[in-house]
């Protein structure tokens, strides 16, 4: 770490003291943010830990979805995002209006269906939804939670949203919306990575494309992907396709493999410029500052409410455990 990060980061620690401040860190931030991280985790495990933070101040290096998820959770505490415009793809694609249009079409047309968001999603879009969920708990919400005889509008990733049906076999309307990082990944390159290292283990997010959820030996977010990683005890290599910084908590956790990026995941293309806008000058100064802060909004009463029934009280373990 240069020199000058290293001046940032005591000065981030000596404001977490004098704060009182708790910082989260997602999977997909940079190494050096995670190393300052009070808590590390997957959307579901921040989502939950969120909930168990004693201290006044939280600070949550992520993006804005994820921010307004733990404010939501934690609605007497300051809740600070280093930058605001940290936004996601995934968002983007399910606009609020859209998906009360769409849920009064199939209304109309006398579609039973509940809808089910992916966390990814705006607030306003939650507050719409019947359930709301993380890769890490969908199998189990869709199996045990929306009931039989209807039909699952799954918003806003269309790949997850297969990847669940086909789990559990409900049947599935699927909004078109997909990640940036993992819609780019190419079955070509994998394959031919797969050629050159006979022997490695690849492990896929399932918000990867059919095609490459289809070449992988494990499917499973990164919270999943980390234990399953965990359970390999002699030297093996892993094809890793998910956002980069991934690779950090792995050969932190686990340093006697070897990790490979599936290729484009160690160039710019395949690192989430969302996540990226996060940084250690960025997160001193909104704790300096108290800002940016996340506010409550009128939605987030009905997002709470279903938030809090989708992940803090969840099911019984799937027989397919995915993670986020």
């Amino acid at each position: 770490m240069p020199a000058v990060l290293d001046d940032v980061s005591a000065e981030i620690l000596d404001l977490k003291k004098q704060l009182g401040a708790t910082i989260l860190a997602h999977y997909y931030q940079d190494g050096d943010i995670q190393a300052l991280a009070d808590i590390t985790g997957d959307s579901l495990k921040l989502a939950r830990e969120a909930t168990k933070v004693d201290s006044p101040v939280i600070v949550f290096c992520g993006v804005l979805f994820m921010a307004e998820t733990a404010k939501m959770l934690n609605p007497t505490k300051t809740v600070l995002l280093p930058d605001l415009q940290a936004g996601c793809s995934l968002v983007d694609a399910c606009p609020a209006d859209k998906l009360a249009h769409y849920q009064d079409f199939l209304r109309a047309n006398d579609r039973k269906f509940q809808t089910v968001c992916y966390i990814n999603s705006s607030a306003k879009v939650k507050a719409l939804s019947d359930w709301v969920v993380t890769s890490g708990n969908a199998v189990e919400v869709v199996r045990d939670k929306v009931p039989a005889g209807y039909e699952v509008l799954f918003v806003p990733d269309k790949h997850l949203g297969r990847y669940v049906g086909e789990v559990t076999g409900r049947d599935m309307i699927l909004w078109d919306g997909s990640c940036m990082v993992h819609e780019i990944f190419s079955l070509t390159d994998l394959l031919k990575q797969q050629k050159e290292h006979p022997g490695a283990v690849t492990i896929a997010h399932p918000e990867c494309p059919k095609n490459i959820l289809d070449h992988a030996d494990f499917v499973g977010g990164t919270e999943v992907m980390i234990r399953h990683v965990g359970t390999f005890q002699e030297p093996t290599t892993f094809l890793v396709a998910t956002e980069p910084n991934m690779m950090w908590q792995l050969e932190q956790r686990y340093p006697r493999h070897t990790y490979l990026g599936v290729p484009g995941i160690t160039c710019s293309c395949n690192a989430c410029p969302h996540m990226a806008r996060n940084t250690l000058e960025k997160i001193r100064d909104c704790m300096r500052n108290r800002a940016p802060e996340i506010t409550w909004q009128p939605e987030f009463d009905k997002a709470r409410e279903v938030l809090t029934r989708s992940l803090l009280n969840p099911p019984a373990p799937a027989p397919h455990p995915v993670g986020d």
